[in-house]
């Protein structure tokens, strides 16, 4: 059973990662200071200091938990044996992703946009951004296999198009007053007929362009 001492510590921490969320939501990563999360938190500016190393530090712990649940659900759906219907997996990992974002309804806006960097950096700074980074990059090798595409400035820009589409579905539904299994369940085959409907422009434009090469 926990102290009495480290259960104060639980509380202190957890309430540190409610301040910080929080505002982060209202002000942006950017413009919100270590200073201004102790004070939302109801602690000192030193005592945030002894659970977290600095501000990116907060942003990784705060994020980086559901994040890696995701990642593993949709590194599980990329392991799915062979004789997966042509673009199911790409449907798999695109409902798995919208469906976390509407879960995560309040927050996933600082999941994926607090210090977000570049894509196509291999080392970003942010440790957080490594993860983010894992995530597109799994959506970008299910969709590379569907397009026929190896690694490349085609693949980049076509899933970074794709990105743009979940994205915005998510977005679509974040103010709605539906549950994420309520939506989920109404909407999934629509969700499903965008990414098709995606898919099929990205191969028409890549055999277009593939045509008009001298």
């Amino acid at each position: 059973m926990p102290s009495l001492k480290e259960t104060r510590a639980e509380e202190t921490k957890k309430a540190i990662l409610d301040a910080a969320g929080r505002l982060f939501g209202e002000k942006g990563y950017e413009s919100v200071t270590m200073r201004q999360i102790a004070r939302g938190a109801g602690c000192s500016h030193t005592t945030i200091y002894l659970y977290f190393k600095d501000k990116a530090d907060l942003l990784h712990q705060l994020a980086a938990p559901p994040l890696e649940e995701l990642r593993a659900e949709m590194e599980a759906a990329m392991a799915a044996g062979t004789g997966v219907r042509p673009g199911e997996r790409l449907r798999k990992l695109s409902r798995l992703f919208i469906e976390f974002c509407l879960r995560h309804r309040g927050m996933y806006p600082i999941f994926f946009g607090a210090g977000a960097g570049r894509v196509d950096i291999a080392e970003p700074e942010l440790e957080i951004n490594r993860l983010r980074n894992g995530l597109f990059n799994l959506m970008k090798q299910a969709l590379g296999e569907e397009l026929g595409l190896s690694d490349g400035d085609r693949l980049l820009a076509c899933s970074r198009i794709f990105f743009y589409l979940i994205h915005g579905i998510a977005a679509t539904y974040n103010q709605s007053s539906e549950s994420s299994g309520e939506l989920m369940e109404r909407l999934s085959s629509t969700f499903d007929t965008a990414v098709d409907a995606m898919l099929a422009g990205l191969k028409a434009q890549l055999s277009e362009k593939e045509a008009q090469r001298p």
